[in-house]
């Protein structure tokens, strides 16, 4: 059960990725298509539940810092005022449920995500390290569109996905998490790919 429901929140992220290098492909820049984010949206709502289940700290905490960056995003692009009322609500408001869910024992909490036996301390932080550096992408991806007024995907954004991903990777062969695996695996060929793009773009435009 537990697996089936992080495969389909990392299908999402996958289609996320997969639709934005196809798109990307075809009219060779990268772009930043609405589907993207409504993928992304999706996928998270559904990791919530999965990093929750699998008693995975950095997964809730990765999640935590880029919902509202979709949102944004999706804003930005005029998408989001498309969503009915009613579900936009109940997307505000999942993550107050959910982390308040998470933390209404705080030690409780703290015994369930910081000390399990099957996961030492050290790889919990080493892979939250990989998730903060992957969301930091987004992060950035936010703070470079607001500046230019419109939603894009900066060189950077890529070459940060690069290493996140990687961290997260090591991290998912050391938990036997085969859905981080295959999830990662594949995206690092799209990351790569927006980069060259991305070159080919720039170097089309100083020509």
């Amino acid at each position: 059960m537990t697996f089936l429901i992080g495969l389909i929140g990392q299908g999402f992220f996958f289609a996320r990725t997969l639709v934005q290098w196809l798109l990307s492909e075809h009219y060779k820049k990268v772009l930043s298509p609405s589907i993207f984010w409504i993928f992304s949206l999706t996928g998270s709502c559904v990791f919530f539940f999965y990093g929750w289940l699998r008693n995975d700290f950095s997964i809730i905490l990765g999640q935590s810092i880029t919902y509202f960056i979709y949102i944004w995003n999706l804003k930005i692009k005029g998408s989001w005022e498309k969503i009915p009322f009613w579900l936009r609500t109940v997307l505000y408001l999942l993550p107050a449920v959910l982390i308040g869910y998470f933390f209404h024992d705080v030690n409780h909490f703290a015994m369930t995500f910081f000390s399990q036996k099957d996961i030492p301390l050290w790889l919990i932080l080493f892979g939250s390290l990989g998730q903060i550096i992957f969301t930091l992408r987004f992060v950035y991806q936010w703070y470079y569109s607001y500046h230019k007024h419109y939603s894009i995907l900066p060189a950077e954004f890529w070459y940060i996905s690069l290493l996140g991903s990687f961290i997260i990777i090591v991290y998912a062969i050391i938990r036997h998490d085969l859905v981080l695996m295959l999830g990662q695996s594949v995206g690092l060929v799209a990351y790569i790919r927006n980069v060259m793009i991305g070159w080919k773009e720039l170097k089309k435009d100083q020509q």
